[in-house]
């Protein structure tokens, strides 16, 4: 299936289709120079720029992380630890954006350190597609937004009618599974329609106490505090329910066939990691030096059924590959409503639609992800060259092996405030701390494996995220799937 692209339709909104977008339709981007090299070769650097900053200070120059390693037994864990702790030594400091209340909204990257092996890597059946396709089909209601790839910020996705940016958008979406004339497996069937609201972007509904306080002391009395602004803002940029739209007959923001392609990894919950198998690799040739190709990479994860967040990666691979450009991250939260042949009943039904916009939620800390988990893990790994499985076109065939450990968290050294002129060094700054708990992170390790991750926390301690890895050479590595739980026994753990 060719890959697709995230293409601002209507001025700026957050449709997917089939062409290539014009990279001036976008408000900022994060080109990561990667130097794709000979397979013989395993660096990599990476650069980060905004397109619309005219200041040249603007720049930002990144390396790549360690790659993390999944130990079969404990002893291995343990030389891994050892390590990782060697590798720290010497690090520079890592400067993360903070906003005007304290949040931190970029950082560096959180290693994960092996502590106990739990189970070591053993196979599991493949997810069987049937069942697949009918967890993710049904009615979804959900709510979307865009943000910087360089600073986190919310983005607007839609110019409104009065010439207003606008930062949210409710979405209605079907999802179907059909058996294409004369096909032996299923497609699954996907269509959008959208509405966009809020003008204000994101609101500091969440500031923190100690700094509304120490604001205050400097201000005199007859002056307005920032609390009470911001308790002011909350009021004036009350948002409209979802149920006073009329999603059913609004704009289609995406209309999408899913197969079994060879890139997709699915899990039998709904949760899927859909990108291209192969990312063009080769030698810049001058005939085709302006050629950049873009995927979507689309990662997708499942809480108690009935929940899901999607989060869309739309990168472009120029000059060969060695130009790794990050136009957009998009995310997505939905809720299941009902079947996909209720539709009309799904529309009138009196169930409470409980998603807030994302415009109106927190942002995770890095502290709150810090400490010992408990961490389950499937990983896919796509074996090349089977014939049989590319005679019958059922997509490509995967390894599945699953593993448990303990493992240790560190927060990031990224405390320091700095000015978005301002060069500064990003050194393994690479997780973006978006607003609803969601993070994203794209990397190249040191041994120059191309990382696209997503992960999705939630306050009762759990922590789900996927990530997808590219080789040197362009091609699929792995796939994982990780549920995260924060452990919250006593030391020690009696096995």
């Amino acid at each position: 299936m060719e890959s697709t692209s995230l293409h601002l339709c209507k001025n700026y909104c957050l449709g997917f289709h089939f062409h290539q977008p014009n990279s001036q339709n976008f408000f900022s981007s994060l080109s990561l120079t990667s130097k794709f090299p000979n397979p013989k070769s395993t660096k990599r650097s990476l650069i980060a720029q905004s397109q619309n900053k005219t200041n040249p200070k603007g720049k930002v120059t990144l390396k790549g992380k360690k790659e993390n390693v999944w130990s079969i037994d404990n002893e291995l864990a343990k030389a891994e630890k050892e390590r990782k702790k060697q590798r720290r030594k010497g690090k520079k400091v890592v400067r993360g954006r903070k906003n005007k209340t304290g949040r931190v909204l970029v950082s560096g990257a959180m290693l994960m350190e092996t502590e106990t092996v739990l189970q070591a890597q053993e196979p599991v059946i493949k997810p069987a597609w049937n069942t697949f396709a009918s967890s993710v089909n049904g009615i979804w209601k959900g709510v979307g937004a865009a943000f910087s790839p360089i600073t986190a910020e919310m983005e607007p996705i839609e110019i409104g009618d009065r010439n207003e940016n606008l930062y949210d958008c409710y979405m209605l979406t079907r999802v179907e599974a059909v058996l294409p004339p004369g096909g032996k497996t299923s497609e699954i069937h996907r269509k959008i329609n959208w509405v966009t609201l809020n003008p204000h972007g994101e609101v500091p509904e969440h500031i923190d106490v100690s700094i509304a306080n120490k604001e205050e002391s400097r201000v005199e009395k007859p002056t307005l505090s920032l609390k009470g602004k911001a308790n002011d803002s909350m009021v004036n940029h009350v948002l409209p329910e979802f149920e006073s739209f009329d999603l059913a007959t609004s704009d289609v923001m995406e209309e999408d066939v899913m197969g079994n392609e060879p890139g997709l990894v699915f899990f039998e919950d709904g949760s899927y990691s859909r990108g291209p198998l192969d990312i063009p690799v080769d030698e810049v040739d001058d005939s085709n030096y302006y050629l950049s190709p873009t995927f979507k990479f689309e990662q997708c994860l499942v809480k108690g059924c009935h929940k899901r967040l999607r989060i869309v990666h739309t990168i472009e691979f120029g000059n060969g590959g060695s130009d790794i450009q990050i136009m957009r991250v998009a995310t997505y939260e939905e809720e299941w409503v009902s079947p996909a042949n209720l539709h009309d009943q799904s529309l009138n039904s009196d169930l409470e639609f409980d998603l807030k916009p994302f415009s109106q939620r927190k942002r995770t800390q890095p502290s709150e992800l810090v400490g010992p988990w408990k961490v389950f893990e499937v990983s896919a790994t796509p074996i090349y060259g089977d014939e049989t499985v590319a005679a019958e076109g059922s997509g490509a065939s995967y390894v599945y092996l699953c593993t448990e450990t303990l493992k240790k968290r560190s927060l990031p050294k990224s405390s320091v405030y700095f000015r978005e002129e301002e060069m500064v060094n990003m050194q393994d700054v690479t997780v973006l701390w978006l607003l609803g708990g969601v993070t994203s992170y794209v990397d190249v390790s040191k041994d120059g494996i191309l990382t696209i991750g997503v992960g999705w926390y939630s306050d009762e301690g759990i922590n789900l995220a996927m990530e997808r890895d590219y080789g040197i050479d362009g091609k699929l590595k792995e796939v994982r799937w990780k549920s995260e739980v924060k452990k919250r026994w006593p030391d020690p753990l009696s096995l």
